[in-house]
């Protein structure tokens, strides 16, 4: 493809050499970089891409797309220089590819919980109406059945727009896609059409990166702002920056609620730790999920399929058959009567929520242990929080570790246990090793109790000093179960 073809989207500030040359490759890692590619030097939170211009050229860079004009230009290479190389990034990658997300339905889901959740489900529901469709998701990326590991919740733009044009490749009519408020601010999903997007709600997280809880909202809301006059946008009624999210977009707003009037509304009926029973627009339906804030994600779920088009009756008929996302409230049962149950759950408002639908099954019968711990090099502010919310609701809790990362595990507990008072620690043990915090809460437990194990969901590994050791939750219970 030509260069102008790559770049016609964009307006360059200044153009070095020749915009017709042929360009094989589009990248942002040096690394990846072949001949004749355009190498795109981007201005990263921890690296600068401008550092690798030389190193992309020796690799055989045909075109340099930067913000900033090295002093010395190379012969027979273009350099375009613009504004802000992480917006033309995606619109670059989007051009190279042939604009993939045009020749699909694409829809977004963003919000601090149950992202993976409602864009997991609908990819699940269109494939059970026989649609072919791909998934972008924090578990792992999907290509019809053909599964593609995930690093990042929403990936670089130029892995994401390849990731659409095989999908589009493969006849994909639709695809649903999480969007991170990192990938929103950091203009990941730049260029992309999108035909519908939907907010499940906003609780304190990454404030580590965006320092504020107003910059984060402003990133989740700054995608519903960008959709376009045909879209939609179906937003959570019940969170309080709900209508936030939708007051600035062009896109047809539609809303979902438990609790008052909504375009889309819900009630349970009956639950248990197997389902509930659901009260979903006047039509009855039994799911295979527990909890409240689960009936908000469904409920997103049809709004979404109604709104692209779907009868109700379909939708709840797919519905019923769906199950829980892996590590999403995953109940193991033990050979002793009590349950387990493996949850992603990482911040202070997603640890309520869990904790929350235990107790509206258990109704007052049976204990609940949690195990909890936090993730280093995050925002440090809400483990505390994490803690009290452990504490409030949970009749023992286990302090443990997470994914520490570069940090000492036992300074992350120490932060966690300083939210505490002395009579919220009489409840509280804490043990750093994760697999012994696991084995402890199963030898307390007993018939009719629920151990909550809360953080990692499904996640196979645990992050110590930068490297990602084997460990899985639902391993470690299994073998105490089977022991």
């Amino acid at each position: 493809m030509r260069l102008s073809e790559v770049l016609k989207n964009m307006k360059p500030l200044q153009v070095i050499g020749d915009m017709d040359v042929e360009i094989c490759g589009v990248n942002i890692d040096s690394r990846r970089i072949e001949k004749g590619h355009l190498f795109i030097a981007m201005k990263g939170t921890v690296v600068d891409g401008h550092k690798f211009i030389d190193k992309a050229i020796e690799l055989g860079a045909q075109a340099i797309l930067c913000e900033d004009m090295p002093q010395t230009c190379a012969d027979g290479v273009t350099y375009i220089q613009v504004d802000a190389t992480e917006d033309a990034a995606g619109k670059a990658a989007t051009a190279f590819y042939g604009y993939p997300s045009t020749k699909l339905t694409l829809v977004g889901v963003t919000g601090t919980n149950g992202k993976t959740t409602i864009a997991t489900l609908l990819y699940n529901m269109f494939r059970k109406m026989g649609h072919k469709c791909g998934l972008l998701s924090t578990v792992c990326n999907y290509i019809e059945d053909e599964a593609i590991p995930a690093d990042h919740t929403t990936p670089d733009p130029i892995e994401l727009n390849r990731l659409l044009a095989r999908m589009v490749e493969a006849g994909c009519e639709y695809a649903f896609m999480e969007c991170s408020s990192h990938a929103i601010a950091q203009k990941r999903i730049s260029g992309l059409t999108f035909a519908g997007g939907l907010f499940t709600n906003l609780t304190r997280d990454h404030l580590d990166y965006h320092k504020t809880f107003e910059n984060y909202r402003d990133a989740k809301k700054a995608f519903f702002d960008s959709l376009p006059k045909g879209a939609f946008a179906i937003t959570n009624a019940d969170d309080k920056n709900g209508m936030v999210m939708v007051q600035n977009t062009k896109a047809t707003v539609k809303t979902y609620s438990t609790r008052s009037m909504a375009d889309f509304k819900a009630r349970i009926i009956e639950c248990h730790f197997e389902g509930m029973y659901l009260d979903i627009d006047n039509h009855e339906v039994g799911v295979q999920f527990i909890g409240k804030f689960n009936v908000s994600n469904l409920l997103a779920v049809y709004g979404a399929a109604i709104m692209l088009g779907k009868q109700p009756e379909d939708v709840l008929l797919a519905m019923s058959t769906l199950h829980s996302v892996s590590g999403r409230l995953e109940p193991i049962h033990s050979p002793e009567g009590y349950t387990a149950i493996v949850d992603y759950a990482h911040t202070p408002d997603a640890l309520e929520n869990v904790l929350n639908a235990i107790h509206e099954v258990l109704n007052g019968k049976g204990h609940v242990i949690t195990v909890c711990g936090a993730g280093g090099n995050r925002d440090k502010g809400k483990r505390p929080l994490m803690a009290q919310e452990a504490v409030k609701q949970s009749d023992k809790v286990i302090i443990t570790s997470d994914n520490p990362r570069f940090e000492e595990p036992q300074d992350i507990i120490n932060d966690m246990l300083a939210g505490l008072n002395a009579q919220q620690m009489k409840k509280v043990i804490s043990i750093a090793d994760r697999k012994e915090a696991i084995r402890t809460a199963c030898m307390m437990a007993r018939k009719g109790d629920v151990i909550l194990i809360a953080g990692k969901g499904h996640e196979d590994y645990q992050e110590i000093k930068g490297v990602k050791h084997h460990f899985d939750d639902k391993e470690v219970v299994r073998e105490v179960f089977n022991a």
